[in-house]
């Protein structure tokens, strides 16, 4: 694994290069369900969206961006306020050297920090190297759900999968907004 990997907090400087990660999975994929590449003003939005409240962590090496990680609401209800949707995307030729390891790593102990506790992976099926990557780091599969999402003029299923990452008690700490850790 390089030594010379910087993880850090995304910036709007960031969207053209994690678009330039995102697109392929985009024409190419049904990783994502998303059927259009989106802009790089609307992925700028959705950096700046997301850093409301949540880590946005982009994984530098030697200079270039070659992959990032975020979450987003698991469910818009104060009930959830403690579980979150994991995402995350490598540059193709950048997959299998750890780097996707060390980046959710990353986010998780911002996430612990915020006080979440779950964090739920919402994944097409069958896709053996994301449950695989994500069974390693101790998610297990806790749903699945048959012809949900048509892409490529076919019907694919999706799977949910889980891992908790701290204790659920009675009276929870309150989530500690993002920008309030790095202040």
């Amino acid at each position: 694994m390089n030594q010379n990997l910087v993880i850090r907090r995304a910036t709007e400087a960031d969207a053209s290069e994690l678009l330039a990660i995102y697109a392929p999975y985009v024409t190419e994929t049904v990783i994502t369900f998303e059927y259009t590449v989106p802009s790089v003003e609307e992925f700028i939005e959705r950096i700046k969206h997301t850093l409301i409240k949540y880590p946005y962590l982009v994984a530098v090496e030697d200079g270039v961006i070659v992959g990032y990680a975020y979450v987003s609401p698991f469910k818009g209800r104060a009930a959830y306020d403690w579980a979150v949707e994991t995402s995350i995307y490598l540059k193709t030729d950048c997959k299998g050297k750890g780097l996707g390891t060390k980046l959710y790593l990353a986010l998780e102990d911002v996430l612990k920090r915020q006080h979440i506790l779950n964090l739920n992976a919402c994944i097409s099926y069958p896709h053996p190297e994301s449950i695989s990557f994500h069974e390693r780091l101790g998610y297990k599969i806790v749903a699945h759900f048959t012809q949900c999402g048509y892409k490529f003029e076919k019907w694919h299923d999706m799977i949910w999968m889980e891992k908790m990452i701290g204790e659920h008690t009675a009276d929870p700490e309150q989530v500690i907004l993002y920008p309030k850790l790095v202040e």
